[in-house]
C-alpha cells in the first residue's frame, strides 16, 4: 500500500488556483511533520510548505501570503491550497511525512522526511 498519495494538479492561467490532497494513511498522523515539496522543471526538489503535529506551518518565502498548508486529521488527508499562481509555480508537486520529530527549523532538509508520494503535476500559463 501506497503511504502517501497526492491528487489536484492540473493546468490553470496564472492568477488561477488549485488544492492539492494528499491521501496518508493514520500512520502519519498524530506525530512529526508532514510536508510538501515541489520540484520544476531542471531543477532541484524544493521546500513548499511543512505543518507538524502541533498545527505549526512553515512556508518557503516564494509561496507565502499564497499557499496554506492544512490538514484533515478526521480523513487523513494533508492539503496545499494554492492562490494567485505563477507560472514559476510549475512543477511537480510532493508530500512527505517524517513521523519521528517536528518540523522546526529543518523542515526543507528532505532527508530527514522518509516517506513521500508519486507526485502530482501542476502546470500554470501566463
Amino acid at each position: 500500500q501506497v503511504p502517501l498519495v497526492e491528487s489536484g494538479g492540473g493546468s490553470v492561467q496564472a492568477g488561477g488556483s488549485l488544492r492539492l490532497s494528499c491521501a496518508a494513511s493514520g500512520y502519519f498522523y498524530g506525530t512529526g511533520c508532514m510536508g510538501w515539496f515541489r520540484q520544476p522543471p531542471g531543477k532541484e526538489r524544493e521546500g513548499v510548505a511543512s505543518i507538524d503535529s502541533g498545527g505549526t506551518t512553515s512556508y518557503a518565502d516564494s509561496g507565502k501570503g499564497r499557499f496554506t498548508i492544512s490538514q484533515d486529521n478526521a480523513n487523513n488527508t494533508l492539503y496545499l491550497e494554492m492562490n494567485s499562481l505563477k507560472p514559476e509555480d510549475t512543477a511537480m508537486y510532493y508530500c512527505a511525512a517524517d513521523r519521528s520529530s517536528r518540523c522546526g527549523s529543518s523542515w526543507t532538509r528532505q532527508y530527514r522526511f522518509g516517506y513521500w508520494g508519486q507526485g502530482t503535476q501542476v502546470t500554470v500559463s501566463s
